[in-house]
């Protein structure tokens, strides 16, 4: 059972040192990158990765064309600004010892925000499938939210995929930015009416959802600060769906 890691890249000379690192344990590290300005290829390269450039295709377009790149069957995906820890990097090494039937194998993936591991607030245990065989799954999804579909049975491992997020307010504020642009985007092209009191409801049970449902308290000023960004983020999604509805019919 053979394993090549596969990251896909842009600007990320801050993070891609310690994601490749992370993948020391696969057969090859295949890298693509859609135009880096920065040294994230020369750092990959560095680290013995396969860097290939790439035009960008999308999120589950460009780790598909990743995954295809890659000279082995099973496929490790994670993002730039990821960690496999040491805890599932032996996991992932035990089922390749034992070999597998299964077709994709699931973990949870533990965010740190503004400096603190975040437990709780709907952040965690956020599993994802991230080992896969290439031959029986593929990432689909248009816009933000890309997952790999799979046909076949998924088994589920317990090691943290390490997830470092936003450092500072505003870098979390730039990146809600750039998801809401993206995710009104799709509402628009799906046809999703937005009524105003979306503009009141959904930020407020964004809110509530995060902080007390999902115990956001628990994580204390990080999970206030994520409960806040979250209502925000509600807010940005529909204000921005129903601009662009409005240039769609002239109003």
């Amino acid at each position: 059972m053979n394993i090549s890691g596969a990251i896909v890249t842009l600007n990320e000379e801050a993070n891609i040192g310690r994601a490749v690192r992370s993948l020391r344990f696969c057969d090859e590290v295949v890298v693509v990158d859609c135009g880096s300005t920065d040294r994230t290829c020369r750092i990959a390269e560095s680290l013995g990765a396969r860097v290939i450039v790439n035009e960008w295709r999308g999120y589950a377009g460009q780790k598909n064309f990743c995954a295809q790149a890659a000279a082995n069957d099973w496929i490790l995906s994670i993002d730039a600004d990821e960690e496999v820890s040491a805890e599932l990097a032996r996991e992932i090494e035990e089922v390749r010892r034992k070999g597998t039937e299964r077709a994709a194998f699931d973990f949870p993936r533990l965010a740190r925000y503004r400096g603190v591991w975040i437990r709780h607030s709907g952040w965690y245990p956020d599993r994802k499938v991230r080992l896969y065989r290439r031959a029986a799954a593929r990432w689909v999804g248009d816009y933000v939210h890309e997952s790999v579909q799979v046909e076949g049975s998924v088994g589920s491992l317990n090691g943290n995929l390490l997830h470092y997020t936003c450092n500072s307010a505003a870098e979390h504020l730039q990146t809600i930015e750039r998801y809401t642009d993206l995710a009104a985007r799709e509402l628009r092209d799906r046809g999703r009416r937005t009524p105003r009191h979306r503009l009141l409801v959904s930020p407020a049970a964004a809110f509530l959802r995060s902080f007390f449902w999902k115990l956001g308290l628990l994580d204390g000023a990080a999970g206030f600060a994520i409960a806040r960004m979250a209502a925000l983020y509600a807010y940005k999604k529909y204000a921005k769906a129903r601009a662009l509805a409005a240039q769609r019919t002239g109003r």
